[in-house]
């Protein structure tokens, strides 16, 4: 099992404890591209071109509804 699967398994298993560093690494790895970031909000974009907002929460968790959209786009 890679890196991705690992992560995406974690990611459908449990979102809410979900590292925002791992949630970044895992959508690199699924192929979304960083497009820029305004403040805390980074923004992504899915290989068809489908845009993606995440903001970190206070104690560097992502944010389980960002990792449940990113997981019905990713299906």
């Amino acid at each position: 099992m890679d890196k991705k699967d690992k992560l995406l398994k974690k990611a459908k298993n449990n979102p809410q404890g979900l590292r925002f560093s791992e949630f970044e690494t895992l959508l690199g790895l699924c192929d979304w591209i960083f497009d820029h970031q305004t403040g805390s909000h980074r923004i992504w974009y899915s290989p068809t071109k489908v845009r993606l907002s995440i903001q970190p929460t206070k104690n560097g968790e992502a944010k389980a509804y960002q990792v449940r959209q990113f997981l019905s786009l990713q299906d």
